[in-house]
């Protein structure tokens, strides 16, 4: 349990995982994240995208796009997560 609180602590990585799980089928872009989760600097998004990411709570995907696009959608080990995450956002 407290590898689990060490990898969820701080203000944003529950926000982050929250609003990926409620997007699964939407392309979810830097941009887009940063514009939908009010508060939150591009900076910090950047550092709690790249820890979820090592977790491997999230995945990280590069489109073949001009400019390229980077998006992120939860990982089903993210997913498992989704009781707490519930019952915190309740």
């Amino acid at each position: 349990m407290t590898d689990t609180l060490d990898i969820l602590v701080g203000k944003w990585k529950l926000l982050i995982l929250h609003y990926l799980m409620l997007r699964e089928d939407i392309t979810n872009t830097f941009n887009k994240i940063e514009r939908d989760i009010e508060g939150i600097s591009a900076k910090v998004l950047s550092k709690e995208l790249k820890d979820l990411e090592f977790h491997q709570l999230i995945k990280r995907e590069e489109q073949k796009t001009k400019p390229i696009t980077v998006a992120y959608s939860i990982t089903d080990y993210g997913k498992s997560t989704k009781e707490i995450i519930d019952v915190l956002v309740q």
